[in-house]
């Protein structure tokens, strides 16, 4: 079994022909953000999950409507970020390594 160390995952990461925003994770499932666009959308992301969070902080008393918009918000921005992850990226696949 090859041991890989973090020089290796970077080439693995700019070993980009095709211009993903996401690759493959190594091992498992799901993307890594591999050029400036892809990091771009994955701060958009955290801003808004930050700026969900201080809107429902800022209700003294919150109410179910509020938890309901919270969480709401929370997975859409998620089926958004999958959404554009999945475009932008390599198909997703399970992987155990390179």
């Amino acid at each position: 079994m090859k041991k890989y160390t973090f020089r290796n995952y970077i080439e693995y990461l700019k070993d980009n022909p095709k211009g993903y925003w996401f690759k493959r994770k190594l091992y498992g499932w799901g993307w890594v953000p591999v050029k400036w666009q892809g990091w771009v959308s994955i701060l958009i992301l955290v801003a808004f999950l930050i700026l969900n969070g201080f809107y429902l902080a800022s209700k003294t008393q919150p109410s179910n409507a509020d938890f309901a918009l919270f969480f709401a918000s929370i997975i859409i921005y998620g089926i958004i970020i999958f959404f554009v992850c999945y475009k932008k990226g390599e198909k997703p696949k399970w992987t155990w390594g390179r």
